[in-house]
């Protein structure tokens, strides 16, 4: 039977999966057993709580439960302005270096800018593109970087089954985010795409996520 892996969800794992469960703000809802990112989202930052956000942001990233930071990034679409977008997904990226954690990026029509930024300071930690849904010319601009990327709801797109043939098999993860689709339907669809079975495919994602995590997933 396949091992599910959902690198990036809002919500508790469901049956057998293993989920990394993100938290953008109440982050003393921490519990001991789970496993976490946590990231000031573009969407939910202001100028004047910035600094006890990003306080209570760093208490957080102490806790061994806390795998990853993020979701961070930019995000042209929203109303937050973008020179504050930039300087707190700055010092989110020092806080992942900081901590030695890897980092999920939330990048949405901002690419090139996200780009810059990941270029000048994210040395040497693992980044990975959440949700990804852009061309496969910028799949493999990431993919040659180094970084990973993350499927969700796009995947029920044909586009996105052909891009998966074409990216580095090591480099590639799926998960739910907050849509109402399960793990299992990700991983039967992305299994026909490549035409492999699931068993197989269960097995590269388990690698891939011991890579960009640092430490081997599991239910137990």
């Amino acid at each position: 039977m396949p091992f599910y892996i959902n690198i990036h969800s809002h919500s508790k794992a469901i049956g057998t999966e293993w989920v990394l469960q993100n938290l953008h703000s109440r982050f003393e809802d921490l519990t001991p057993y789970n496993c976490y990112s946590v990231g000031l989202h573009p969407w939910f930052i202001h100028e004047e709580a910035f600094p006890e956000q990003l306080q209570s942001l760093e208490e957080a990233a102490t806790r061994p439960q806390v795998k990853a930071i993020g979701e961070c990034g930019l995000d042209r679409v929203c109303n937050t302005p973008m020179p504050l977008q930039k300087k707190v997904f700055h010092a989110q990226i020092l806080l992942a270096r900081s901590y030695n954690k890897p980092l999920i990026i939330h990048c949405v029509r901002a690419f090139e800018e996200t780009i810059r930024e990941l270029d000048h300071e994210a040395h040497n930690i693992p980044v990975l593109f959440h949700g990804f849904t852009g061309s496969r010319e910028k799949a493999l601009q990431l993919t040659r970087r180094g970084y990973f990327l993350s499927f969700g709801k796009s995947l029920f797109q044909r586009r996105l089954h052909e891009m998966l043939t074409a990216l580095p098999k090591e480099q590639w993860l799926l998960e739910t985010d907050d849509a109402s689709i399960s793990i299992e339907s990700l991983y039967e669809i992305a299994a026909k795409s490549l035409n492999i079975p699931e068993d197989v495919l269960s097995l590269q994602i388990q690698k891939n996520a011991t890579s960009f995590l640092g430490f081997a997933p599991t239910t137990i």
